[in-house]
């Protein structure tokens, strides 16, 4: 057995549902500080971060992930325990074989191999681990990036190890992500009985031209990395239950997907507008989970497709689709992050894998990814 593989099956076992790490960080730690690394917990609340840093030259490249794991689901739903990482058919199942404790594990033995190859090699070597992707994600990576941030300490290149692929390794990585913000819509009439509608106001009746203004609506072009903004209602609820009652409000979430063509100031500002056109009474509360964030063309994309190339013969494509990431908060301290991983068509599903014939591949890509930008 490798040893990524060993040490992936070593961190499956550990039940690190979010946002208990159970003892993860801890023995990344202990692999990590006879490397030459400085190993700082960072508690906040029931999140445990980790900030390991080897040196104190720049540039500095960091290796960001997460290890807390979504929960399991019906266990009898499993072919196998999911804390009880197998091998079957060539895969490896278990919770988070994916998403991503093989990314973490490849991580740390690419790490070690590098410095046992290049012990002088140039520049600083870091990792950023969190307890708290999986969760609401207000006490993890943002937390070690203000402590990073107050401290005056500079990242110069990130990779996240989110799971990117999709059919081969390598095939795609992410070199941004788009923000997300989502509001909700308060439309105000008068409620009154459904025969006399000239004594109420129907708030759903007064909503609709402007929410098929703002379905109509073409926020921007996007870019080269980025399609459009998108803008989803994902939930309307009016009325009291009853068939002869007109509502007093109708209550619509929306939510948009926005590139780094647009701005929450400049997405607030149309919508008010449009709404303020129709003539509406409303109360309307706004929700930004994340900003949108891009790393170019540049050294680190061309490092890690060269390393892909090299290793797999893989060409890759640069992508921004796909939700959220702990990204966005590293890209605020750090002007180049990328996300790089394996295949994602298991991830947070029951029998959650990763093929075999990945892993060690994978910890070269990452090793090769050193040797382009540290040497």
């Amino acid at each position: 057995m490798s040893k990524t593989l060993a040490l992936t099956e070593e961190l499956i076992a550990l039940s690190s549902v979010t946002p208990d790490d159970k003892g993860c960080q801890r023995r990344l730690a202990e692999l990590l500080t006879p490397l030459g690394f400085h190993c700082e917990t960072i508690q906040s609340g029931e999140v445990t971060n980790l900030w390991a840093r080897k040196g104190d030259a720049q540039p500095l490249l960091v290796f960001a992930g997460h290890t807390d794991v979504v929960p399991t689901g019906p266990l009898e739903q499993w072919q196998s325990h999911p804390f009880a990482p197998t091998q079957r058919g060539g895969k490896l199942y278990g919770r988070g074989a994916a998403d991503m404790k093989t990314s973490i594990a490849a991580m740390v033995v690419a790490v070690e191999e590098f410095i046992a190859a290049h012990p002088d090699h140039k520049g600083s070597i870091g990792f950023l681990l969190t307890s708290d992707e999986e969760g609401p994600a207000t006490d993890g990576t943002v937390v070690v990036c203000d402590k990073l941030k107050a401290r005056g300490e500079q990242l110069d290149y990130c990779i996240v190890g989110e799971p990117t692929s999709t059919g081969e390794l390598g095939d795609m990585i992410k070199n941004g992500r788009r923000g997300s913000m989502s509001g909700k819509l308060i439309v105000k009439g008068i409620q009154g009985h459904i025969a006399y509608p000239q004594m109420a106001k129907n708030p759903i009746h007064l909503a609709a031209p402007a929410l098929a203004e703002l379905v109509a609506e073409k926020w921007d072009d996007g870019n080269e990395y980025y399609s459009p903004t998108s803008w989803q209602i994902s939930n309307i609820h009016g009325g009291t239950g009853a068939s002869n009652v007109i509502p007093g409000e109708v209550v619509i979430d929306f939510n948009f997907r926005f590139s780094t063509a647009s701005t929450v100031e400049g997405l607030q500002r149309r919508v008010h507008a449009i709404l303020d056109k129709h003539g509406l009474e409303y109360d309307l509360k706004w929700t930004v989970s994340g900003l949108p964030f891009l790393t170019p063309r540049g050294a680190l994309s061309d490092a890690v497709t060269a390393a892909i190339k090299a290793e797999t013969g893989v060409t890759a494509e640069l992508s921004t689709t796909g939700g959220t990431s702990d990204g966005r908060f590293i890209a605020q301290i750090c002007p180049q992050v990328i996300e790089f991983g394996p295949p994602n068509a298991s991830i947070h599903k029951i029998d959650e894998h990763i093929e075999i014939r990945f892993i060690d591949p994978l910890k070269n890509i990452y090793r090769r990814t050193l040797e382009n930008l540290l040497l």
